[in-house]
């Protein structure tokens, strides 16, 4: 991403954005809530479309200047999988039901697009949950389908929306167990978090937005631990 611009209602949400993710790194972006970091995530896939900038994934342009230029934003999401704070589950579906509908309608095979549903929902130690509805799922089990569903279509990058910010502390370290997994597997991460224990662990680079600007980016010790920034400093000290 480089320059990237997004306003809402003349408020500047993105200001000037400039941000790479390598393949099989995991960057983390931190922030107070409504600094743009969620905004961040959806101009990725384009469910929130810039206003100005340059996004690029896999050397391929999506976006660049004030024009879209990927040509299937279909496949721009099976490439680009979401996970959502809010699970986003359909509830009249059960779980291997969920991780198979999009397969569907990408034109997988039924067979075959449940065989994956069961492997990955096995992945996510849910496959005794197959046939579960998702009233009937805790929060940490309903998260840990969605992470199935955002595999199912075998991205090459995934996007994480505070995945556990609506979560009891067990389902929370659930959810982080199951995203540690990926992390040691190579799969290329971009997550917005508030747990910061977390990032520090896992992540390869962590982002402190404010204001819709990058105010201090680095290795997770030094923005973590060492703050050049006074921005940075103060929000870790918790002065928002």
């Amino acid at each position: 991403m480089r320059h990237l611009c997004k306003s809402f209602d003349g408020r500047r949400v993105l200001d000037a954005v400039d941000l790479t993710v390598e393949r099989g790194q995991i960057v983390a972006v931190i922030g107070q809530s409504g600094g743009g970091k969620t905004t961040l995530l959806r101009c990725v896939n384009l469910l929130e479309r810039p206003d100005h900038g340059h996004i690029e994934i896999n050397g391929t342009p999506i976006f660049t200047d004030d024009r879209v230029v990927a040509a299937d934003l279909a496949q721009l999401r099976r490439t680009v999988g979401l996970v959502f704070q809010r699970f986003n589950l359909f509830p009249h579906l059960t779980a291997v039901e969920n991780v198979m509908l999009a397969q569907l309608r990408a034109g997988v095979p039924e067979a075959e697009a449940l065989d994956r549903a069961v492997g990955l929902l096995r992945r996510v130690r849910l496959a005794h949950r197959g046939v579960a509805y998702p009233e009937r799922m805790s929060g940490g089990e309903q998260q840990r389908v969605a992470i199935a569903r955002a595999l199912a279509l075998q991205p090459s990058v995934l996007l994480f929306d505070e995945p556990t910010s609506s979560l009891d502390p067990e389902s929370t370290l659930e959810v982080l167990r199951v995203m540690r997994e990926l992390a040691g597997d190579g799969m290329t991460m971009l997550l917005v978090t508030h747990e910061l224990a977390f990032a520090r662990e896992v992540a390869d680079w962590v982002v402190f937005v404010d204001g819709g600007r990058v105010v201090e980016a680095g290795v997770p010790g030094e923005v973590l631990g060492r703050p050049r920034e006074a921005r940075t400093r103060a929000f870790l000290a918790g002065g928002g």
